[in-house]
């Protein structure tokens, strides 16, 4: 029996049908994600060197915090609406424009509040133009509306924009980041990749979809925010502890320490995207389908949980044994931090690829405010081991800080989900 015979066979429902379509939608994009970041990464780190490159880093995991606000938790919360009135045009116009207008006062926020870090924390203000170049990824993303693809299951508007915003960014790069003076340039580059994209979906809802901006009472407001609460906790308790790393690695120690630390970090940060694009695919069918029939959606996410366990595993095992080579390909030298710092981290993915059943299981009973107090718990914990280890142990304290919130986020879960299980069995 080869695939197409296999695929009939297995794929004989229009919704099946949908799941393929978005997982191989989404599988491009996480393609790309791989290939791409993987070409210019050694690129940046040989031309603009450790300290540049840790830099502009930093930079981005500073403004990373105000996507985190302006997202709010919509991805989750305005998905899982728009996935549920999928058929009522009405509806969906207004939940769009509700979740437009709140994101766009949240990015006004931010953009207050960032003014007023770099204005008055020297760590900052010595090079403040980074941080407001950069701040272009905060805009690009407040208005790309991929929560509304993901509530209409149509992911491959999702992969198409993602993909030409990588594009554009990875081929300016080349032509125009010549030597380390030229760092400016990346977070330039980067924020009009992200703005492009985010006009063009807004363009796609409008054009393709029939959606139109309506105005919004300020109960309808409300609600979306009430909605949104307990994810927005969880979105930026999750973003906290992996950011954190990066972020309190710079105030301890020099852009360099943090270049080296970046260099395997953003390893890491790839192999993680897996189980992000798996989790965006099954969710919308998953919030659609676990109260109708729980037992059955539970079996479809351990199928899921299993296939990401395994890619991890392999993956983490490789990186593992091959640390140094992998090093020296990205960056073109032996940075022992670099390689240590791999090493350590290099099974972490799969404490992230195996939570994504859980998750799923928790948020699809509605469950946010549960998931909310377990990845608060992980964001404190990381505060805290951060503020122990980093100052004493570099970036190896980032690294310990890393392995363990996952692994405890991922107790953590696992514990929630089995209680859910046992209250359905009961």
């Amino acid at each position: 029996m080869n695939i197409i015979d296999i695929l009939k066979k297995n794929v004989n429902t229009k919704e099946k049908r949908t799941l393929l379509e978005n997982f191989v939608a989404l599988s491009v994009l996480q393609g790309a994600n791989y290939i791409l970041p993987l070409i210019t990464l050694p690129y940046l780190v040989r031309v603009l060197g450790p300290e540049k490159f840790g830099l502009v880093a930093f930079a981005q995991a500073f403004v990373g915090y105000f996507q985190i606000i302006t997202d709010y938790g919509f991805n989750l919360s305005a998905t899982r609406e728009i996935s549920i009135n999928r058929e009522n045009k009405e509806k969906i116009s207004e939940i769009f424009s509700s979740v437009i207008v709140i994101k766009s006062f949240l990015f006004l926020f931010s953009l207050i509040i960032m003014s007023v870090v770099v204005f008055f924390f020297n760590k900052f203000g010595q090079d403040r133009l980074i941080y407001y170049i950069s701040f272009g990824m905060v805009l690009g993303q407040t208005i790309f509306p991929v929560w509304f693809f993901q509530g209409m299951e149509k992911m491959r508007y999702i992969t198409f924009l993602n993909i030409l915003a990588k594009v554009i960014f990875t081929v300016a790069i080349f032509v125009v980041v010549k030597e380390s003076s030229d760092y400016l340039y990346v977070p330039l580059l980067n924020s009009l990749g992200f703005i492009i994209a985010g006009i063009l979906g807004l363009w796609i809802v409008f054009k393709d979809f029939r959606i139109g901006f309506k105005i919004v009472k300020l109960e309808e407001l409300k609600r979306q925010i009430k909605e949104g609460w307990y994810i927005f906790i969880s979105t930026i308790s999750i973003n906290l502890y992996k950011n954190n790393s990066i972020l309190l690695l710079g105030l301890f120690a020099s852009n360099e320490i943090v270049g080296y630390f970046i260099i395997a970090k953003k390893i890491i940060d790839v192999l993680n995207q897996i189980a992000g694009i798996i989790s965006q695919t099954v969710y919308p069918y998953v919030s659609a389908k676990i109260k109708m029939n729980y037992k059955k959606t539970v079996q479809f996410l351990q199928k899921v949980g299993l296939l990401i366990a395994f890619y991890t595993f392999i993956m983490g095992v490789i990186l593992f044994v091959f640390s140094s080579k992998v090093i020296y390909i990205i960056s073109g030298a032996y940075f022992k931090e670099s390689i240590l710092s791999l090493k350590l981290m290099s099974f972490v993915p799969m404490f992230i690829g195996i939570n994504v059943p859980n998750v799923q299981i928790i948020l699809g009973k509605g469950l946010d405010k549960k998931f909310s107090k377990t990845v608060l718990i992980g964001a404190i914990s990381d505060i805290i081991l951060n503020f122990s280890l980093v100052p004493y142990f570099s970036y190896i304290g980032s690294c310990i800080t890393v392995i363990i919130v996952e692994l405890l986020v991922t107790i953590l879960l696992y514990i929630e989900a089995l209680d859910i299980k046992n209250c359905q069995i009961s």
